[in-house]
């Protein structure tokens, strides 16, 4: 059975196409290239180049190679780049995965994996956060990603497609192998960052907000290694191959790190670099950490990663290799 996976040149989706490379799937990869790194292609894959707002390329996608699953990491991401630039972000993350789900649709693709994101969530009353609680994003990144879920689950209604919506919180580290990472020179990513700013390719680390409702002060996230959700993905296709799985699932591991916190890892990992306080950073939620209970019941899983130095040397050790 082939599958196809959108954004499998970028960060996240170059990941998830060496988990279902290295455990035999048949992999089609269609990508624009514009934050993609042709680099991160496995040549175990076919490549497609292309935007999944091209209906005709799609098509003829969906004709050449009968994928049988969808896998849609294919979006814009940055949450002060939303705010600046909302269009850009309904046109990409809504309108262009629209035209996507409807060419699955027409060619009768029976599954769709969908890259989310805990941004629709907003900021929760309470965390961990369920999926239970009602989305309320504050920013187009979280509104416009969102925006799709409801369409994939409303085309699931009208028994059009079989979904699972991965709500991720935030994503780190790199492939431990060293084959793949986070490859994005201006990524806002923290551990990303922190990882440049002690190579030096960053002149210094931000710090946006000191004075949020927080123990010390900084925002608190929900960290998980890329590789743990990889692995997250391939058992949540094989449960929607086994009709167990359909739904919305929090991806992360429960557990809070603070700005502050994360950083110390990193200068523990990585060695001194000049951390500077600055100002809050539009569109940002105090606090965000996931209730995983409905994941780990759906799919047995465990994670193998989640020590935060790990996160942090893995993704060190992939920045150093790329920089030198």
């Amino acid at each position: 059975m082939t599958v196809l996976v959108t954004g499998g040149a970028g960060y996240i989706g170059s990941h998830v196409t060496l988990a279902l490379l290295d455990r035999g799937e048949d992999v089609v990869i269609i990508d624009d290239l514009s934050t993609g790194r042709r680099e991160l292609l496995d040549p175990r894959a076919r490549f497609v180049e292309g935007s999944i707002g091209d209906r005709a390329l799609l098509e003829r996608t969906f004709a050449s190679f009968a994928p049988t699953a969808v896998m849609h990491f294919a979006a814009r991401t940055v949450v002060p780049e939303s705010v600046a630039r909302p269009i850009e972000y309904w046109a990409t993350n809504t309108v262009f995965a629209h035209t996507l789900l409807r060419a699955a649709i027409g060619a009768g693709v029976p599954h769709f994996v969908y890259s989310s994101t805990a941004a629709v969530y907003g900021e929760p009353s309470s965390n961990p956060v369920a999926e239970s609680v009602p989305p309320q994003p504050i920013n187009p990144y979280g509104a416009s990603k969102h925006a799709f879920e409801r369409m994939l689950f409303d085309a699931a209604d009208a028994d059009l497609i079989v979904p699972a919506a991965l709500r991720y919180f935030n994503v780190a580290g790199a492939d431990p192998t060293g084959r793949t990472g986070q490859s994005t020179p201006q990524a806002t990513h923290l551990v990303k960052v922190a990882a440049q700013t002690a190579l030096g390719t960053r002149p210094h680390l931000e710090i946006y907000g000191t004075d949020w409702d927080t123990a010390d002060g900084t925002c608190v996230r929900d960290y998980i290694h890329v590789s743990d959700l990889a692995d997250i993905h391939v058992r949540i296709l094989d449960g929607l191959r086994a009709d167990s799985t359909t739904g919305v699932f929090n991806c992360g591991y429960g557990t809070g790190y603070s700005v502050r916190e994360v950083i110390d890892a990193a200068l523990r990992v990585c060695g001194a670099f000049d951390v500077r306080e600055g100002a809050r950073r539009a569109g940002d939620p105090a606090s965000l950490i996931a209730d995983t209970r409905r994941l780990r019941a759906a799919i047995d899983w465990q994670p193998q990663h989640a020590d935060l130095d790990h996160i942090v040397r893995t993704a060190f050790e992939w920045e150093r290799r790329i920089t030198h």
